[in-house]
């Protein structure tokens, strides 16, 4: 049985708990009347804790997906635990119309970190995403003479909205709920020259993740993200940089942009904002907010719950000495990822800090290699095939030495068996 510590403060049980059903007993329920939007494995989870999950039948797997990057701290993390215990005894919603305590601590907090002055909280990358597209659209209108075009990039992702997916460069994004949202040109990721060809007078901005997560972990270089700082300064456009995947420590920063030494002035998070928690932000310089009554908006927008928990990890993750130790971690583990990968006859894998990709040889080896140690004998490895020939690794940024040590000697193993 997984455990974790207690919240030292939690609420009085309903009255009918009795009557609620265990979380084994919801593992029996059947799965049909889920609406199927991707392929999963026919497993119900029920526990984790750290870096392991457990299902409903009591096998443990190691888990390097956590959520797609989301569990900054791993499985039920005691810290967020606490943090959601006490704030729902205390507040849980009041709306977009009012002012609460923990989304003005977090916006603050937010925009000191980052250096961008004003702070939308959302639910999701998606949405903050979308609202960071309307915002450089409304800054077009008002500052730009009407320009409405953001130059993205080929084989991106921002999202499954309509105007997200139009934004994105995904294989397939542009047909699959066709018409698509216009303007949206689409450059070549690391050609600079391919951002100024697409300039025009209806071009308001620039925007892309400085990790390609979805295309495989494909970096943005810092040469090519200063450039793109200096060529959005030069002619007045604004430079949108999605850290919804790589922020929050995710790369080894707080942000990944900073490594490239650059500051856009428009930045969204999700995923690991919230530790398993659904909260995103959208940042922008004071210069560039433009909003109106009106203009944006959303029902959870900074619900005091979701904010409590971006507080309890922004705790964490800025406290003295976090980063350090696990980039002291992800340096290990990508040296023992390295040499799987020279082994294997493929190239050094890519990616910074916890987001890494391990490229592999022979096309299709991927998602063979997941299924396989997914359903190892004993405890399984949960690992994302993102592309044919490429594993994506996202483990939790607090996991232990030994948690990475036992999943490079499981990958190992798996290697040297599976074609």
């Amino acid at each position: 049985m997984l455990t974790t510590t207690e919240p030292t403060t939690q609420p009085p049980p309903p009255a009918n708990a009795s009557a609620l059903p265990t979380q084994r007993a919801f593992a029996d329920f059947p799965v049909q009347a889920l609406m199927p939007f991707t392929q999963r494995p026919p497993l119900v989870f029920t526990e984790g804790c750290g870096s392991w999950l457990q299902d409903s039948q009591g096998r443990r797997y190691l888990d390097l997906v956590q959520g797609w990057a989301v569990n900054t701290l791993g499985h039920a993390p005691p810290e967020i635990a606490r943090a959601l215990a006490e704030q729902a005894g205390r507040l849980l919603h009041v709306g977009p119309g009012l002012h609460n305590a923990p989304a003005i601590a977090l916006a603050d907090w937010l925009t000191t970190l980052s250096g961008l002055e004003r702070c939308f909280l959302a639910s999701s990358g998606a949405e903050a995403n979308e609202g960071a597209i309307k915002l450089a659209r409304k800054f077009g209108r008002k500052k730009r003479g009407g320009a409405h075009e953001i130059i993205t990039f080929r084989n991106a992702f921002h999202g499954r909205t309509l105007a997200t997916m139009s934004a994105s460069g995904k294989p397939g994004f542009d047909t699959m709920f066709a018409p698509q949202v216009p303007g949206f040109p689409k450059a070549t990721l690391n050609d600079i020259g391919s951002v100024t060809e697409l300039i025009g007078p209806g071009t308001v901005a620039v925007m892309l993740e400085p990790i390609q997560g979805e295309a495989g972990v494909i970096e943005a270089t810092p040469d090519f993200l200063r450039a793109l700082r200096r060529l959005c300064s030069d002619l007045g456009l604004l430079l949108i940089v999605d850290e919804v995947q790589t922020g929050i420590g995710r790369t080894g920063t707080l942000f990944a942009h900073q490594q490239a030494g650059v500051t856009p002035d428009v930045m969204t998070l999700g995923k690991g904002l919230g530790g398993g928690v659904p909260i995103a932000a959208l940042l922008a310089r004071d210069e560039v907010c433009c909003f109106e009554p009106g203009d944006q908006g959303g029902t959870y927008t900074g619900n005091p719950l979701v904010c409590a928990a971006g507080l309890a990890v922004l705790q964490v993750v800025t406290a003295p000495g976090f980063l350090t130790a696990m980039n002291e971690r992800a340096a290990q583990f990508r040296d023992g990822l390295d040499a799987l990968a020279l082994r294997e006859g493929g190239p050094l894998c890519s990616g910074q800090g916890l987001l890494l990709a391990l490229e592999l040889p022979q096309p299709g080896r991927a998602q063979r290699l997941a299924d396989a140690l997914r359903d190892r004998p004993g405890q399984g490895l949960l690992l994302n095939a993102v592309r044919p020939e490429r594993l994506r690794l996202m483990p939790a940024l607090n996991a232990s030495d030994a948690d990475l040590a036992m999943a490079l000697a499981w990958l190992d193993e798996a290697l040297r068996v599976v074609v």
